[in-house]
């Protein structure tokens, strides 16, 4: 009860704030029911024209979260070294997700070497299987990354873990730390400027939901989190709502398109 009044009086404090972009969160292994980490994300933006796809990367095979325009809009033809992913899993058991921030860039960087979360995502699903190796490729990568985000991450050892990034440093967050078994992620961070942030009110209301909920964590799965998170109206499904997807084990759940319209469907590698 003190969650659920706690969170009621945020809401009503910071409702005004601008909301943008994705909704998030990922479910400790500790608390489901085979052990494994549970990822979702509720998926906002501009390109409605969504897909499943399968890779071989150049370690291994993945199924990506794809924006599908690129097969009729010429200026979205890709090249090598530019293809996205956003939001999907390898072979190892090895997924990742992000949500947009507007919080921690602290630098000059101009626009143009920017917005590079799509491709960043794609050469971890080609080359990470744990989260040690995702922390080698933030401390490897060139500087500056291009990124601005939060990605969660969740591995086949129970690995589970949210970064806030951006073009030169990160800072991680151990799900399997958190006090509620759970971390809620919308477009703000932890770390960065506090005036500067968005999609309050939708962190808000996912973090009540949960709070709230009768269900026991240990059957917080796809179904759960869809129905109950994606569908549960404004200010999470807008408009710009795309779809959502979660991760249980090597299985990777999608509504692709509007959630409370369009059923979600299993894919594997």
């Amino acid at each position: 009860m003190k969650a659920v009044h706690f969170f009621s009086i945020l809401f009503f404090l910071l409702a005004g704030v601008p909301s943008f972009a994705c909704t998030s969160c990922i479910i400790s292994g500790n608390y489901t029911k085979d052990g494994k980490a549970v990822m979702f994300k509720h998926r906002d933006s501009s390109c409605q024209d969504v897909a499943i796809e399968y890779f071989q990367g150049e370690r291994y095979r993945m199924m990506c979260l794809v924006n599908a325009d690129w097969r009729t809009n010429p200026l979205a033809k890709v090249t090598p070294g530019t293809r996205e992913a956003w939001a999907g899993e390898n072979e190892t058991g090895f997924a990742i997700m992000n949500t947009a921030t507007y919080d921690l860039k602290d630098d000059d960087i101009p626009s143009e070497m920017m917005d590079r979360e799509g491709v960043f995502m794609y050469r971890a699903l080609e080359i990470c299987s744990s989260l040690e190796d995702f922390e080698h490729y933030l401390d490897t990568l060139s500087r500056p990354m291009g990124v601005e985000a939060n990605f969660g991450v969740i591995d086949e050892f129970g690995g589970a873990a949210y970064y806030e990034v951006n073009n030169h440093s990160w800072v991680k967050f151990d799900v399997n730390r958190e006090p509620l078994g759970y971390r809620v992620v919308t477009n703000f961070t932890t770390t960065g400027r506090v005036e500067d942030r968005k999609g309050v009110d939708r962190y808000v209301k996912a973090h009540r939901i949960l709070a709230s909920t009768d269900v026991p964590m240990s059957e917080w799965d796809h179904d759960f989190l869809i129905r109950n998170i994606s569908c549960s109206g404004a200010p999470i499904m807008r408009d710009i709502t795309s779809c959502a997807v979660v991760f249980e084990g090597k299985t990777m759940w999608a509504s692709l398109g509007k959630p409370d319209k369009v059923p979600c469907k299993p894919y594997t590698l």
